[in-house]
């Protein structure tokens, strides 16, 4: 039996998207916010990034599963922990490199 699911604003669903999207495009102009970092930082940082993205565009689109683990992944509330913490990330560094 399928359980229906709360569906989500389309406001909170489009600013995701467009959140991941002023992200990467500041990141695709100024990719020194993330290289500046030392090595041992700077993959854990590009890890996060890729996947508060990833997780941003797809819960944008619409594109999460209905359950299972990758719900858990990159549906929310993980989707707006990863991309808060990686947008506060981008701009501490932002103003402070």
């Amino acid at each position: 039996m399928r359980t229906e699911t709360p569906v989500q604003p389309a406001w909170l669903t489009l600013s995701a998207m467009l959140l991941a999207a002023m992200l990467a495009l500041w990141l695709l102009f100024r990719p020194e916010l993330v290289s500046g970092f030392p090595m041992a930082v700077r993959l854990p940082v590009i890890a996060l990034g890729c996947w508060a993205l990833g997780a941003g565009f797809s819960l944008g689109a619409g594109l999460v599963p209905d359950s299972g683990r990758l719900k858990r992944y990159l549906g929310p509330p993980l989707c707006w922990w990863l991309l808060g913490s990686f947008t506060l990330l981008v701009v501490a560094r932002a103003l402070w490199a």
